[in-house]
C-alpha cells in the first residue's frame, strides 16, 4: 500500500513540479561550473548502497562527508546552495529515487556512505530494515540540529509506530517546517 501511495505522489510530483525543476535546474547550471544534479552515495533499505540525485548546492571538488564535518561549509556552497538548502529545493530530485523504489516520501533519511557511526547504530536497532523516506520523524523534530543518537532514537519510534496516519503527519509537519525553514543548520 505505501508503495503504491509512493509512487501515485511522485508522478504527481514530477507532473506539478516540471517547470520549477526546469527553472532550478537552469539556475544551477548558468551560476556555477559542473553537472545540474548531484548524486550522493547513500545506505538505502538493508544496508545497500544507492545514489541518490539532489539539486547541486556545493561546488565541484567540495570533501564527500557531511556538511558539519566540514571546517568552514559557506566556501564550498555555489552562488544559490544557501538557498536551495534553506528552501529545501535541493531535495526535489528525491522523487525519482521514490519512483525507482530506492526511497519512499516518509522514512529515515539515507544515511551517508560513509557516516559509519549512524549506520552502526540504526543497524543495531533494527532501523536499517527500513526504507529511507525524503522526510521522516527525525527531520520534522530536529532534523540537522540533532545528534546521532537523538536521531536512531527517532526512527526508531518511526519504526515502532509507523502508520499512514504517522506519515501523512510528517508529510504535513514537512511542508510546515521547510515553510519556516526550521531546523536547517547548513
Amino acid at each position: 500500500m505505501k508503495r503504491c501511495i509512493d509512487i501515485l505522489l511522485a508522478t504527481l510530483a514530477l507532473i506539478v513540479l516540471i517547470l520549477p525543476f526546469l527553472a532550478i535546474a537552469l539556475v544551477v547550471r548558468t551560476t556555477s561550473p559542473g553537472p545540474v544534479l548531484y548524486w550522493s552515495q547513500r545506505i538505502g533499505k538493508d544496508n545497500r548502497v544507492f545514489l541518490m540525485p539532489k539539486f547541486r548546492s556545493m561546488r565541484v571538488g567540495t570533501p564527500t562527508v557531511a556538511t558539519h564535518l566540514l571546517l568552514n561549509p559557506k566556501e564550498y556552497l555555489t552562488p544559490i546552495g544557501a538557498f536551495l538548502r534553506r528552501s529545501s529545493l535541493d531535495e526535489l530530485p528525491q522523487v525519482w529515487s521514490v519512483l525507482k523504489g530506492d526511497m519512499s516520501f516518509v522514512g529515515p533519511r539515507p544515511a551517508l556512505f560513509n557516516q559509519d557511526d549512524l549506520i552502526a547504530l540504526r543497524t543495531q536497532y533494527g532501523v536499517h530494515r527500513l526504507m529511507p523516506g525524503v522526510t521522516g520523524w527525525a527531520q520534522v523534530n530536529g532534523r540537522d540540529e540533532l545528534p546521532i543518537p537523538e536521531k536512531v532514537k527517532l526512527d526508531l519510534e518511526y519504526l515502532q509506530h509507523r502508520s499512514c496516519r504517522l506519515d501523512l503527519w510528517i508529510l504535513w509537519l514537512t511542508v510546515v517546517r521547510v515553510i519556516r525553514k526550521e531546523g536547517v543548520a547548513h
